[in-house]
């Protein structure tokens, strides 16, 4: 396992080295310092030169992480992008910068592109298309997009994953889940966050979208679930022409949904399609329970008769039935104002932690519904309450699910954009008839019904297995082979801490037992005598003093004297 880590170090070196010359670049001295990694490249402050000018010591904290992860690649920008929708793990003005974080890369050559749509689908580009063009439409971090047509006239875009950007991740994330440990090891044991878990997240969702597979199947089940709807369009998927790193779909030739000037040229009506954007979030969202994660105006167009087109369905959320059942409890609460059932909602989906102060959180909720109740529709803001709501969750250590903050995020996005297109736009009145669905769904008899059906199910299990169960229990009483088994939690780090003190205290034992034994053998002065004093004696205060000065090291390189 040793040599297993020592030779992914040995073969990152190189990428470590640039982390941390752009980390001094941008004046992070002080997180090289927390990281303890400082010492080790003082002797490289040649080659690591600190490269700050005055426009970077102007800069605030928030811009120059930004700075430091578009300079550091595709592996790092999307980290940005993945936690500037997470407000409960980082604060509100890194959000704020991380939402402008762009994958601004150079395109790949439109032969290499060719090279791999060659090797994913076995055949030349002339057998699988009547024409390619090898300029792209389009290039991001991790893939581009190049215009096709099919043997068949179908107009298509391939969308091609950038050469090498498999080994680049995989080499960036054994770093990050290095500098996850390293940062996980400096913070104090009762800490809220745990860096492992979040760089574990995020390679879960960089994998997704690297899995092109899971794209496709991802538009598939869009364009099932809007099948009947003429107010949106979901480009067809060509299996025959898809794998993992190459996926084409249908090409969209419509008008980017903020293009006012064009919008009003092709005769479109921007009330309509505000109109139209903000159903299909919500239809995504309170109907179906898949939403699209990331809805900003680069990823939907506009087609004939105002029709919405979403595209880039790598990022996706998901709320199953019970999620949205307890959104329903919620928004209930909220208008009764029951602070109780929203807690108890809290509780249901598992994000309070045991400590927290529920009186201060019940004090912070109810300023919070006081602040809005009875106030008229159109005077609300989205945005506003949302990301109030945001810092009551940074304050109390909520740790929300991640698919409602991609929620918060596409309506807050779906949002903006209507108020671009209509400046009278009103998305609470619109999302109104959703969230009303969501309350009385559950009073729905058929959903009665079902839920009871399940209740009875699950007791009938029960009884059915109860006597068996007993039967074990009371065979294992008699026999004396019952056993309780009790589970520490949080004890590791002071096991740990104890069994490196007795280590310590057992060395000292040692040297002092040498000490005093070596004292002896000069006081009798036998055997072979060096400057008239015993040379066993002298041995073994030479063995002392080295045993002493290696735990003193030991002590000090530990950080604690």
């Amino acid at each position: 396992m040793q040599i297993t880590r020592l030779k992914k170090t040995v073969r990152n070196v190189k990428r470590y080295r640039q982390i941390f010359r752009v980390l001094l670049k941008y004046g992070f001295e002080d997180i090289l310092d927390t990281l303890r990694v400082a010492a080790y490249i003082r002797t490289g402050r040649k080659v690591l030169t600190r490269q700050k000018g005055k426009e970077v010591i102007q800069m605030s904290r928030p811009e120059r992480i930004r700075l430091v992860l578009e300079e550091l690649g595709p592996t790092f920008i999307k980290l940005g992008q993945m936690l500037s929708t997470r407000p409960d793990l980082i604060p509100v003005e890194f959000i704020e910068e991380f939402r402008k974080l762009q994958d601004d890369v150079p395109p790949f050559p439109g032969d290499k592109a060719k090279e791999i749509v060659e090797k994913e689908l076995g055949k030349s580009v002339e057998t699988l298309f009547s024409s390619f063009e090898e300029v792209f439409k389009s290039a991001a971090s991790l893939a581009q997009i190049h215009r096709a047509v099919t043997k068949s006239g179908q107009q298509v875009a391939v969308k091609i994953q950038r050469p090498g950007i498999n080994s680049i991740i995989k080499s960036d994330m054994e770093i990050l889940f290095d500098l996850a440990n390293l940062v996980a090891r400096r913070l104090p044991e009762d800490n809220f966050y745990d860096p492992v878990e979040i760089v574990d997240e995020f390679r879960i969702w960089i994998n997704r979208e690297l899995d092109f597979f899971q794209e496709g199947r991802n538009i598939d089940r869009f364009r099932r679930h809007f099948a009947n709807d003429e107010t949106i369009y979901v480009p067809q998927v060509f299996w025959d022409l898809t794998t993992s790193k190459v996926l084409t779909m249908e090409y969209i030739d419509g008008i980017r949904i903020l293009d006012l000037r064009r919008l009003e040229q092709a005769g479109l009506d921007r009330k309509i399609i505000a109109v139209n954007g903000a159903n299909s979030v919500l239809k995504q969202i309170f109907e179906h329970g898949f939403f699209h994660g990331d809805p900003h105006p680069g990823n939907i167009f506009v087609l004939e008769n105002n029709v919405i087109a979403p595209l880039d369905f790598g990022l996706m959320g998901r709320l199953d039935d019970e999620l949205i059942e307890q959104l329903g409890y919620l928004l209930n609460g909220i208008i009764h104002k029951d602070i109780d059932r929203i807690v108890r909602v809290f509780l249901n989906i598992g994000i309070l932690r045991d400590e927290i102060d529920i009186r201060t959180l019940k004090l912070d909720i109810g300023e919070f519904i006081d602040r809005y109740y009875q106030i008229p529709l159109y005077q609300l803001d989205i945005q506003h309450i949302i990301n109030e709501a945001m810092e009551i969750v940074s304050r109390h250590h909520i740790r929300l699910p991640r698919d409602l903050y991609l929620m918060g995020k596409a309506l807050v996005i779906m949002e903006r954009m209507g108020e671009v297109l209509d400046p009278e736009f009103d998305i609470i009145s619109i999302a109104k008839p959703y969230m009303q669905k969501i309350i009385t769904q559950k009073f729905d008899p058929r959903r009665l019904m079902r839920d009871a059906s399940r209740t009875l199910e699950d007791f009938k299990d029960l009884l059915d297995s109860l006597p068996e169960t007993l039967k074990q229990i009371l065979s294992k009483v008699r026999k004396g082979e019952l056993r309780i088994n009790l589970h520490h939690q949080g004890l590791d780090h002071l096991i740990g801490e104890l069994d490196k003190s007795t280590n310590r205290l057992s060395f000292s034992l040692i040297i002092a037992a040498l000490i005093i034994a070596s004292s002896m053998i000069i006081q009798l002065n036998k055997g072979p005598l060096i400057f008239r004093l015993s040379a066993f004696g002298l041995i073994g205060y030479v063995i002392a003093a080295f045993l002493g000065l290696w735990l003193v090291i030991a002590i000090m390189r530990s950080g604690r004297l």
